[in-house]
């Protein structure tokens, strides 16, 4: 049985001010198919032919992030997927090893990234079903592709000599992220492919070579699984023993080990992947794999371009525009601007570290604040008010609450709101309102089958969010 695990953690730092720890950039839809990269990495294999057996798939996410997984998945027309919760984020071997020990021994695991784009799901699939047999056989098969340029943001496979009967190849070595010159000497080679970060082993034989060569870590990860809780799909394990599990990725803890490796008895192979492929790690990649005008811009959102080239311009809110400048990123989202050098993208994770140190929420929230039951966006505040627009989720309910420093309008623009206001409950349509007075026990729900959206006018002394007495949950629809 083919079970296929995706790995979707990690807060995309590269990728700022889009991507934010608390809705990250798998969540979001860059990729042009009008799809979250999560979701597209779900559907991914649908594809693959009937010969090779495929379970439903395990998510390994952050706990935080378990409502987003759900929701995007459900909306994709994913069907009984399995969540395992992170509490804390340990890299991508311990989250592997957790998929590994809620399956059974014989399943073959196929580890994808969530935030990878790729142009062609039928030669994805195509080495898929090339690496099956050498997988149900033992070896720890990885996917490597064809380097079209040196690229010093990714890692390198070196091929040996090829297996006969498949396409695969024996692996001499790996090399991580090197300088321009070592990757210019790589592409000229013709012996090295991008290190994709896709990987297929059986579970045995990756518990089998986490005993031998991790042993730390796979014992704390069987300690958080021994403690692990579950409730419908979700699996929480232990948090306080899963971090004690030291952090590391697949490759460096694991697959680098591997080649000429003899007494563990699990050979590496590397099967070539014959499609277009991005690991979505910066501003740069993703305007490799948008679309782009005659002067080499790529656009998204409103945003004219003069005299431009080879730009990136992405704006959510407002106009971007641009004269004459080169090689430049211009990201606009409602509450931040970046402008960077499109030829340094890894250096914007040095703003978030920054921000990170001034401990300011730009780091993790956006102003759009996605919960479990829909979303909330503040689009105006002044001494004493606030303005919040509001959407519900069908089915879906906020918390029974109540505020000591605020009273509240809400104002539905559509669908119909559910209203609990002290003893009484009972509905608003369209162009329809009520008023919550300070101190007031109340709730919002959605009773209908489309989104409910409201404005909310919040007036009073105190504004804070942690101005929330809940006297009982709400549910996410």
């Amino acid at each position: 049985m083919l079970l296929p695990v995706i790995l979707c953690g990690g807060s995309g730092t590269r990728l700022w001010p889009l991507s934010r720890e608390t809705y990250p950039k798998q969540f979001l839809a860059l990729n042009g198919r009008g799809v979250s990269l999560l979701q597209d990495t779900a559907r991914r294999l649908d594809g693959l032919t009937a010969s090779i057996p495929k379970a439903a798939p395990v998510v390994v996410c952050n706990e935080d992030h378990r409502f987003l997984v759900a929701q995007q998945l459900q909306e994709t027309g994913v069907k009984a997927a399995h969540l395992v919760l992170e509490p804390v984020g340990r890299n991508t071997a311990p989250a592997l090893t957790l998929a590994a020990l809620v399956s059974s021994p014989g399943a073959v695991l196929l580890a994808m990234p969530a935030d990878h784009v790729v142009g062609n799901a039928a030669g994805l699939n195509e080495a898929v079903e090339a690496a099956w047999p050498l997988a149900c056989s033992g070896a720890m098969v990885t996917f490597g592709v064809f380097a079209t340029r040196p690229e010093t943001g990714y890692g390198y496979i070196q091929k040996a000599h090829p297996i006969e009967g498949s396409c695969a190849y024996a692996i001499q070595s790996f090399a991580e992220k090197p300088s321009l010159e070592l990757a210019q000497t790589y592409v000229a080679s013709g012996n090295y492919l991008w290190n994709s970060g896709l990987f297929m082993v059986r579970v045995d034989q990756w518990l089998k070579a986490m005993a031998a060569l991790q042993p730390a870590m796979l014992q704390a990860c069987r300690a958080a699984m021994e403690g692990a809780s579950r409730d419908l799909d979700f699996i929480r394990p232990h948090g306080e023993s899963f971090s004690a599990c030291p952090a590391d990725s697949i490759d460096y803890a694991v697959m680098e080990h591997l080649p000429g490796e003899t007494t563990l008895g699990i050979p590496v192979r590397v099967v070539p992947l014959d499609t277009d492929w991005t690991d979505l790690g910066s501003w740069e990649a993703l305007w490799e794999v948008l679309p782009r005008d005659a002067a080499g811009n790529a656009h998204t959102g409103q945003t004219l371009a003069v005299d431009t080239h080879d730009s990136l311009l992405f704006s959510q809110t407002c106009l971007v525009a641009t004269v004459g400048v080169d090689n430049l990123v211009v990201v606009q989202t409602p509450d931040a601007v970046l402008v960077a050098d499109k030829r340094r993208p890894q250096d914007v994770r040095k703003i978030v570290s920054e921000l990170r140190t001034r401990e300011r929420l730009l780091v993790s929230n956006h102003r759009k604040v996605h919960r479990p039951w829909g979303w909330y966006d503040p689009i105006d505040c002044g001494e004493r008010f606030q303005v919040k627009r509001i959407v519900v989720n069908p089915g879906a309910q906020l918390s029974l609450q109540m505020h000591h420093h605020r009273a509240e309008h809400w104002i539905v623009v559509t669908g119909t709101a559910e209203v609990t206001k002290g003893d009484n409950t009972f509905l608003l349509a369209e162009n329809q309102s009520t008023f919550i007075p300070l101190g007031c026990v109340h709730r919002l729900g959605n009773p209908g089958k489309v989104p409910l959206e409201i404005i909310e006018v919040q007036s009073g002394s105190y504004l804070g969010e942690d101005d929330i007495v809940r006297i009982e949950p709400g549910n996410g629809g």
